[in-house]
């Protein structure tokens, strides 16, 4: 059995953006691991006939051509008038903040 580590688990969680307690990482270590092992046996199912696909409904093309059917479009101005602008574009909270690159 594929058995994972405490420093792996939480790499995992780091990656999820997840603070875990010391007893939630002792109750996700095994099923992470479980996880790990069952996904591993797929691995072992001849898939050399089967074609590859992206989606299996046949549809081609859910897109709508982009028109402006009013005629009618707002000025950059416009759309931030009642907003805390900066530099021509919405200013939104940081959400990443406290991530550091690897």
């Amino acid at each position: 059995m594929t058995r994972l580590t405490k420093k792996e688990v939480l790499h995992v969680a780091e990656l999820s953006n997840l603070k875990l307690s010391e007893g939630e990482v002792k109750k996700f270590l095994p099923q992470l691991s479980k996880i790990i092992e069952y996904v591993s046996q797929l691995s072992k199912v001849n898939t050399k006939e089967i074609k590859p696909t992206s989606q299996t409904t046949g549809l081609t093309n859910v897109y709508r051509e982009n028109s402006n059917e009013l005629g009618e479009t707002l000025t950059q101005e416009e759309v931030l008038s009642n907003t805390d602008g900066y530099n021509g574009f919405f200013k939104v909270p940081a959400i990443l903040e406290g991530r550091t690159n690897k």
